[in-house]
């Protein structure tokens, strides 16, 4: 049986790439002054963070869209594969709106698949049960085929919600959907990782409080120089690690040379942040002995 050994690190924590970034990470080439690059030149970025960050992570997320076969094969033995099985509405440039199952990557999952991912919008609207039934089939989707899953919740006011406290509902969403009992729950940072220490301390140790299994932390919507302090308050407070993206390699997107510019910033970052996983967080092993 496949247990979250296979995405963490000997420490039980775990220290993980996000690399499933789609249209957003087009984008992202668009704002770096780098124009609306074709699909290869994003494959050609996603195999170059695999085969750089791969061997420091603990686990290493990817898509099905963009380069699976090639990325997944830049991805060493030593590091799990995490696959996305989300299908995103997103426009152009915007945020995502929504997602579903993506069944063809669930159909198509290729060998040696530890995990499946999938990004799940929460908002207080007419469709928050549906929601839920779609993070419930989800869990047991990936028991059914015997691999991993990590449910990543993205909270969002609904429509009508002129008061909307991010943090607040970051807690209702985890003590709603870590419920369901997926593998690992994947957690927006409170604060978005402002505020001193101690507060950022408190906030993660009210999160938490709304846990049932073990969860780590994403770097989207954190200021890159604050994400150090974020995971460490977070894993001081019971968080298990993280899994990040922008975090790691956003400033390279663009970059002329790549692999040199992910080797001079990107590597020190992430052995940094594993350093803090394995010094701080809380095992996972734990979890299951709680």
């Amino acid at each position: 049986m496949t247990t979250l050994d296979a995405i963490a690190r000997t420490s039980g924590g775990f220290a993980m790439v996000a690399m499933d970034q789609r249209e957003s990470l087009r984008h992202m080439f668009d704002l770096a002054g780098r124009g609306r690059p074709e699909d290869e030149v994003l494959i050609d970025f996603k195999v170059a963070v695999a085969e750089e960050l791969g061997p420091f992570a603990s686990g290493f997320l990817a898509d099905r869209q963009f380069g699976l076969a090639r990325v997944s094969a830049a991805v060493p033995a030593s590091t799990g594969l995490i696959v996305a099985v989300d299908a995103l509405e997103q426009v152009d440039g915007g945020p995502v709106e929504d997602t579903a199952l993506d069944e063809e990557a669930l159909d198509g999952l290729p060998a040696g698949v530890d995990a499946i991912k999938l990004l799940l919008i929460w908002r207080r609207d007419d469709r928050r049960e549906a929601r839920v039934a779609l993070a419930s089939r989800f869990v047991a989707e990936a028991r059914a085929r015997g691999v991993l899953s990590v449910l990543e919740p993205v909270v969002r006011a609904a429509p009508d919600e002129a008061d909307f406290d991010a943090d607040a509902a970051i807690r209702e969403a985890a003590r709603e959907l870590s419920a369901l009992h997926p593998d690992l729950y994947k957690s927006q940072v409170p604060m978005a990782g402002v505020g001193t220490q101690a507060e950022q301390r408190r906030a993660s140790a009210a999160l938490n409080e709304c846990m049932s299994g073990p969860w780590v932390v994403l770097s989207q919507g954190v200021e890159r120089e604050r994400f150090a302090d974020a995971v460490r308050a977070a894993c001081q407070e019971g968080a298990s690690g993280f899994l990040a993206g922008r975090a790691l390699w956003s400033d390279v997107v663009g970059q002329g040379d790549v692999r040199s510019e992910l080797r001079a910033r990107s590597v020190d970052r992430l052995t940094a942040l594993s350093d803090v996983v394995d010094e701080h967080a809380r095992s996972w092993r734990e979890w299951s002995r709680a």
